[in-house]
């Protein structure tokens, strides 16, 4: 090991920088990711419980609904479908490849509150009542005239209205007789009811065997007893059912079967626990009434829906029941129909009802797309930014390129080791902070460079006063000592400029620059992960990652990859290559020429204000296109087989039924529909209409936001935005001064009412990625900000005689070129997101790049002039006055701490 200055510390850098990405590589090569369904495909739907009747909607009731819902989506057979809390009493749930989730959106919101209930009576309007719209007048399900007879023939179509359980008893021939009023050959008279066809006899004979079950049948006994009165499986009587006998928990499975006739389906119900017993004695009490009565009948209730009220068999006498344990539904079942009772059963009741909040459903080529385009962008992006560092810094650009690999690989991996869900923004917000990770290593080079030019001036002032060179001594050791600072204790010596030193220095001196800028972007992160739902979400969680991957990246890995490489002979033998030993002949040119930006401070301010004007009337004359995550309602967007213009499309849309649909292009020739709240049959309705005008169309993308989830995100989003200003703010008060934090807020307002404003002129949508948009607009121009403020400090601690202004010029000079070679590397990024990124990507790109040429131009000529101005009322000591006050308090310290010490007598 090498025994010169701080090797102990470099090999224990490149030791960690070593597990770091080895552990990164692992992680990436061996653990898939995570795709949200906007890049995988499918469905997701976000559920709302509400309050029960007795019940709360609480997380821990919640978490019970959870664990109802995953047995029923596992008996769809979904594969890899996951369920999670968001909140106290959201759920979201995610159906890889589910394309059509009508189906499943009713099976999973429905709550199946199961139950069996004894039937106390009829109610009394129903007693032998003959509701209209039946044949003849008959009642469904009182006891028809014509009811059929042991040994008789067909029941009479027309038959009157006896009294109940007449028609029951009546002879055989009166049964048969033809109806008052009709000819003896069948023909009716005129006026009369014709003869019934062949399926409308068939629809009788089942309501009469439906009939026959209920009779009329008297109300109950005692009405306190009553707890519900429903209509029955037919409609046709409203029966009064007593307390739940039977839970739909003591419920054991379920399962669909055909009778045995092998023509109707039917569920199979088996018991389990108290279950069986129950069922025995809720049936051997139903035994005890007669057949025909009503009370000799059972309800199953599904949701408050009688689905099933069976009358016990004859077979079975009073108080015996029906042993078992087990049961079947029967009805007008189909085998889907059936199946779906069968799995709402088993899968058991919700303990809380719940509403369908939001609905989100993407094609798998979509997200393909989506996949592929945001890669290439990547590579792109990635490339130009590497070019660009290179042509900038030369070697230490080419190394800090190496070290954006290892940064793309660090947060990769962070990804996939965290289970992080990786969705289209957050895709983006990944791919974005690769132009922001190289932002720390721009702001330490520019450092580094001015360290090395200090370096050099002190060496031509310590020759010129006479001082032999240590670059021409100890040419036994090469200059190694020269190299690593040392100075000889007989005579001093004019030390040349050292590469690795003034790196180091750079280092420490741009630390209090890259910790602002990180944190200011954390803020942003943070609140995007917390305010914000779905894959907005998604979007904080890679922001948040990827800035402290690109702080390991520029503080660790590219430390280690420069100062092995200023080491090297051929490095001190040629200093220029390296990128270190010379300012750039931008920044040289600024400083020696000096341009007084600052000395027409309130023309930028004018011109600001002019700006700000013309975004604030775009809001008036075109009032912000709220997207339907924040007003509710449906977007769905269709990829149709021929090529359709939109004004053909808005009205096939609007002869379908739907003429206050927003109908636009969308993508490549896809076609978008907003609409409000519509049903999925309405939502079919607008594919169809398509289809016959433009041939088959395929529904790529289905979002659906209720109103009360609308409303939220709307509010969540306003709470997210001033949260960001106040917190912004409050950190830039903390660490700086409160004029220089309330400057930068007016500078971020600035940008965010531009970006907003042309939003407004443009008529593009303010959604959910937007928010995040501006958010990260808002961490980018805090950056900017908290760089500028950060050398106004560094030079007005050097400086007590000039003027703040002129301070505040000279810091601008100085941080200039680091605007534009950090904000490069992102508009690079931002550019080949917004042409290769799709069109889901390319309103978020255009945001972000007004946002981030906003944010520099507004930190130079709105937050630096403001901050002039509010200077004069800030009353909090300079820096320098505070420094000598450190100073003072330290040495006054040291001082009590010596006469403190030694022996008292």
């Amino acid at each position: 090991m090498s025994s010169r200055t701080g090797s102990g510390s470099r090999w224990l850098r490149g030791l960690i920088s070593l597990a770091i990405v080895l552990a990164a590589f692992g992680a990436a090569w061996f653990v898939p990711p995570k795709l949200g369904l906007d890049l995988s495909g499918g469905t997701q739907i976000v559920l709302e419980t509400q309050d029960g009747p007795d019940t709360q909607a609480n997380a821990e009731n919640t978490d019970k609904v959870i664990e109802v819902l995953r047995e029923r989506i596992d008996s769809l057979g979904v594969s890899e479908a996951t369920m999670s809390r968001s909140g106290e009493n959201r759920i979201v749930v995610e159906l890889p490849g589910v394309q059509d989730p009508t189906e499943a959106a009713e099976l999973i919101g429905q709550t199946a509150q199961l139950t069996f209930h004894p039937v106390l009576g009829v109610e009394p309007s129903q007693q032998g009542g003959m509701p209209g719209g039946m044949p003849g007048g008959m009642p469904g399900g009182g006891a028809p005239g014509g009811a059929p007879v042991p040994g008789g023939g067909a029941p009479a179509p027309g038959g009157g209205a006896p009294a109940p359980g007449d028609g029951q008893n009546a002879p055989a021939d009166e049964a048969n007789a033809p109806a008052a009023g009709e000819k003896k050959g069948g023909e009716p008279k005129g006026g009369e009811q014709p003869e019934m066809s062949e399926e409308e006899l068939q629809q009788l004979l089942q309501q009469q065997q439906q009939g026959q079950q209920g009779g009329g049948g008297a109300p109950a006994e005692n009405p306190d007893d009553v707890k519900l009165t429903l209509p029955d499986e037919s409609g046709q009587q409203q029966l009064q059912l007593g307390a739940t006998a039977i839970k739909g928990d003591q419920v054991g499975s379920a399962e669909a079967a055909l009778d045995e006739f092998q023509s109707n389906w039917m569920v199979n119900v088996n018991f389990r626990g108290q279950g069986p017993d129950d069922w025995k004695k809720l049936t051997g009490e139903a035994a005890c009434n007669p057949q025909g009565d009503p009370k000799r009948r059972v309800a199953i209730v599904l949701d408050d829906k009688i689905i099933s009220s069976p009358e016990v068999n004859q077979e079975f006498s009073c108080n015996a029941g029906m042993g078992g344990g087990q049961t079947s539904i029967t009805g007008s079942f189909t085998k889907d129909s059936a199946t779906d009772l069968a799995v709402l059963i088993e899968g058991g009741s919700l303990p809380l009802p719940v509403e369908e909040v939001q609905r989100q459903t993407v094609g798998p080529t979509l997200g393909a797309d989506a996949i592929e385009a945001s890669a290439i962008a990547a590579g792109i992006g990635i490339l130009l930014t590497a070019l660009y560092i290179c042509a900038a810094y030369r070697l230490v650009g080419f190394l800090a390129s190496i070290a954006l690999a290892c940064y793309t690989l660090l947060a990769y991996a962070a990804l996939v080791a965290l289970g992080a869900t990786l969705t289209l923004p957050g895709l983006a917000g990944f791919v974005l902070a690769i132009g922001m990770a190289i932002d720390a290593n721009v702001l330490i080079f520019e450092r580094a460079r001015e360290e090395y030019q200090r370096q050099e001036k002190v060496y031509a002032a310590n020759k010129a006063a006479g001082m032999s060179d240590a670059a021409g001594s100890d040419k036994g050791d090469k200059g190694d000592g020269a190299e690593a600072g040392v100075l000889s204790k007989r005579k001093r010596r004019a030390i040349p400029p050292n590469l690795e030193k003034a790196f180091v220095e750079g280092t420490k001196k741009a630390w209090s620059a890259v910790l602002d800028t990180n944190v200011t972007t954390l803020i942003a992160a943070a609140l995007l992960f917390f305010l914000a739902t779905g894959t907005v979400q998604g979007f904080g969680v890679t922001l948040g990652l990827g800035t402290l991957a690109s702080m390991i990246s520029a503080l660790v890995i590219a430390r280690v990859f420069v100062q092995w490489a200023v080491r090297r002979s051929f490095s001190r033998k040629h200093p220029d290559i390296t990128g270190i030993s010379r300012i750039s002949k931008v920044r040289k040119w600024l400083v020696e020429r000096n341009p007084d930006l600052m000395k027409r401070s309130t023309l930028w301010l004018g011109i600001a204000g002019l700006v700000t004007a013309i975004a604030v009337l775009g809001m008036l004359v075109r009032p912000p296109n709220l997207g339907v995550e924040f007003t509710g309602g449906r977007v769905l967007d269709f990829d149709t087989q021929e090529s359709i213009s939109v004004n053909d499309a808005r009205s096939t849309v609007s002869d379908a039924g739907f003429p206050e649909a927003v109908v636009q292009e969308s993508g490549d020739g896809d076609i978008s529909v907003r609409t409000g709240q519509i049903s999925d049959g309405e939502a079919k309705e607008i594919q169809d209409s398509l289809s016959a005008v433009a041939g088959d169309t395929e529904r790529v993308s289905d979002e659906k936001i209720g109103p009360s989830m609308g409303n939220e995100l709307r509010n969540k989003a306003l709470i997210a935005l001033v949260a960001a200003l106040a917190l912004q703010m409050a950190y830039l008060a903390w660490r700086f001064r409160w004029s220089f934090g309330a400057a930068t807020m007016a500078a971020l307002v600035f940008d965010v009412v531009v970006v907003v404003g042309l939003f407004c002129w443009l008529g593009k949508p303010i959604d959910g990625v937007f928010l995040a948009a501006i958010l990260s607009v808002v961490g980018f121009s805090v950056n900017d900000s908290v760089v500028v403020f950060d050398r106004v400090r560094d030079e007005w601690a050097h400086d007590t005689k000039s003027k703040f202004g002129e301070i505040a010029n000279r810091a601008i000079l100085h941080t200039l070129p680091r605007t534009v070679n950090s904000g490069i590397g992102a508009i690079f990024i931002l550019g080949a997101l917004a042409f290769l990124g799709g069109s889901s990507l390319t309103d978020f790109s255009i945001a972000m790049l007004v946002g981030l040429i906003s944010g520099m131009v507004s930190t130079v000529f709105v937050g630096t002039p403001l901050s002039i101005w509010l200077q004069k009322y800030d009353r909090t000591p300079p820096p320098h006055e505070v420094r000598e006050k450190k100073t003072k308090q330290r040495k006054e310290l040291r001082t009590a701490r010596e006469e403190s010490d030694g022996a008292v007598v």
